[in-house]
């Protein structure tokens, strides 16, 4: 009779090791997408980015509208009528008083940014629509002026401010 000293693998050891081996890559292969699923999405990430954004191909009296964190953002190039109309509005009378001054960037007088979206139920506001040719909300009828306050309506508050900066003369970050 033959005896094996322990220090020999047998057979059974490298069936053993085999099996742990192959139940160790199984479950990591089964866990690996139950983990990586719980990462956000690239889409999300993205949209909490700041953006930036061109003003040079925007003309004066013009509106445009980007995304930013999915809310529509509106960069308008006021005029100059547009601004003397913004500032001989007595502000302290509004149902939100806020003045033209604080509604923009020093220097940058022409340039309004608002977050396109109804203080009052969260509908897309119209522009160049209104008694005060700023923004018309037509499902309940708010009206804001060039400087995107409220006028009338059942509206609570002016069109929110995000975050912005000034990179350049033409060019802003928004977030």
């Amino acid at each position: 009779m033959t005896t094996l000293s322990p220090a020999e693998p047998t057979r059974r050891d490298f069936l053993c090791v085999a099996t742990a081996a192959a139940a160790a890559v199984g479950g990591a292969a089964a866990t690996w997408p139950l983990i990586s699923q719980m990462n956000p999405d690239a889409s999300t990430i993205a949209a909490a980015a700041p953006i930036e954004v061109d003003l040079v191909p925007i003309a004066e009296g013009q509106i445009i509208q980007v995304f930013w964190r999915g809310k529509p953002v509106f960069v308008r190039h006021r005029t100059t009528s547009e601004i003397k109309a913004a500032r001989a509005v007595d502000w302290r009378a509004l149902p939100d008083p806020q003045s033209d001054a604080e509604r923009v960037k020093d220097g940058h007088d022409q340039w309004l940014v608002v977050i396109g979206i109804c203080t009052h139920l969260g509908c897309i506001p119209l522009g160049h629509q209104g008694q005060y040719d700023g923004w018309f909300c037509p499902c309940h009828g708010s009206v804001y002026d060039t400087s995107g306050r409220v006028r009338r309506g059942p509206a609570p508050a002016n069109l929110y401010l995000p975050p912005y900066a000034f990179l350049s003369d033409s060019k802003i970050r928004i977030g």
